[in-house]
């Protein structure tokens, strides 16, 4: 009888029994012990893939219920994604977080979950630990000594109860139901049963932190529809004449606000060599497809075309682009001059027409641009698309396709905006499945 199968400690008992009746064979019962000791050691109520956000959250949560938790990451270290995020400050949630602030296919799907562990509940964990943090711009809360806290916070969490065992460099190779609540989790350092499979794995971002396909093509192993993935909150690149604006202007920032028929961003714009990044260019990201164009505010809360035509009449001599530098950097003055009113650059703003000023006005608050696409899931800090959440309960994140099976965080198909939203949702579909498992 194999050490490591479905079968419980009974079962192998009963096992034994059977063979002692017709094969006659005595078996010592300090033998047995050990093969208990092996079965114990093997055998998990619940087994975790992925060692980030929501994985990391989901263990700790269950194993409070007492359950018995195995964590398999397969980069060498966990929390990879954590560490990195929000520039190393880690921006773990927002003040004011709603449905709208989450991209799916089923909109009303992160409802259940948000409801029932908002951002409150984790911001009063973060202060149970002493956690310094500070609020940043549209509610965004950063840790003030690095990302470092939250995941050692959630780390902490894990070691509480002594359920818990994490084991990074242990990357999946397959996962099979075996009998009704059991299923065999065949890794790199061996084979594992458990009652509950969790897919924490994350999307495609940034693949050097651990990103795969790997819980995708599971979800399809099980029946289930996986929308197509872009990368999402990713910096826009372009390969005609704007790209060697962009490169000259590499590291200007400017407060912007970035359009499309689908939605809006006021938030910095930051120029790359490459393209177009920030925070305004991020979020769009979300809201872009390759092929189309946006448009671009470099003044937003300002009517430009009144404004000039007053500093007509009350500075006629000076240059456009000397009255513009109240607003922005010289350098990206210089450049927009180059772009939208070249023959205009050493003509004083009285000897322009009304008419060529509200030409000028409308170009610098609706300046259209054609990307050529994206840095993709290099630099993506999401993944957009993933497993249809219509064949997933949203109460309990359990597959609807496969008894045992629960899909948490970045592997659904949704994607929070920039700020926060998507460690929300990390927190909140852990907990709600930790419930359950």
């Amino acid at each position: 009888i194999p050490v490591f199968s479905p079968f419980t400690v009974e079962d192998y008992k009963v096992s034994l029994y059977i063979l002692n009746l017709f094969l006659k064979i005595d078996y010592n019962a300090e033998l047995f012990y050990d093969w208990e000791l092996l079965m114990a050691a093997a055998y998990y109520d619940v087994i975790v893939i992925g060692a980030g956000a929501s994985g990391l959250m989901l263990a700790a949560l269950a194993a409070r219920r007492g359950r018995k938790v195995l964590v398999v990451e397969k980069a060498n270290k966990v929390g990879k994604k954590i560490l990195m995020s929000g520039g190393g400050k880690c921006n773990f949630t927002n003040l004011y977080v709603e449905p709208e602030h989450y991209i799916s296919h089923n909109p009303h799907f992160v409802i259940s979950a948000l409801s029932r562990y908002s951002n409150w509940d984790f911001i009063g964990l973060v202060c149970d630990y002493g956690i310094e943090y500070e609020e940043r711009k549209h509610g965004q809360l950063f840790t003030l000594n690095g990302a470092k806290d939250i995941l050692n916070m959630l780390l902490s969490e894990c070691k509480k109860t002594g359920n818990i065992e994490i084991r990074s460099s242990c990357e999946v190779k397959a996962v099979n139901p075996l009998c009704e609540n059991s299923f065999e989790v065949i890794t790199a350092q061996g084979q594992f049963n458990c009652e509950s499979v969790v897919v924490a794995s994350g999307g495609l971002s940034i693949p050097t932190l651990g990103g795969s396909g790997f819980g995708y093509e599971l979800a399809k192993q099980f029946g289930h529809y996986v929308y197509p993935t872009r990368a999402g909150l990713v910096p826009f690149t372009f390969s005609d004449q704007f790209k060697e604006v962009t490169t000259r202007l590499s590291g200007n920032a400017l407060e912007a606000t970035l359009s499309n028929s689908l939605n809006s961003f006021t938030e910095a714009l930051l120029f790359t060599h490459r393209g177009l990044s920030g925070p305004s260019a991020l979020q769009l990201s979300n809201y872009w497809c390759n092929g189309e164009s946006f448009q671009i505010n470099f003044l937003p809360g300002t009517d430009i075309a009144i404004w000039l035509k007053q500093k007509k009449q009350s500075q006629s001599k000076v240059l456009l682009r000397t009255l513009l530098n109240e607003y922005m950097a010289k350098s990206i003055v210089v450049e927009l001059q180059n772009l939208i009113w070249p023959e205009e650059s050493e003509i004083g703003i009285g000897n322009l027409s009304d008419q060529r000023l509200e030409e000028i006005g409308e170009n610098l608050q609706n300046f259209s641009v054609k990307p050529s696409g994206t840095e993709g899931y290099r630099t993506a800090e999401v993944t957009l698309g993933g497993i249809d959440t219509t064949e997933v309960s949203s109460k309990t994140m359990e597959s609807k396709k496969q008894k045992g099976i629960y899909f948490i965080g970045e592997v659904l198909d949704v994607t929070g905006h920039l700020g926060g939203y998507n460690f929300q949702w990390a927190w909140a579909s852990a907990h709600a499945a930790s419930q359950y498992v």
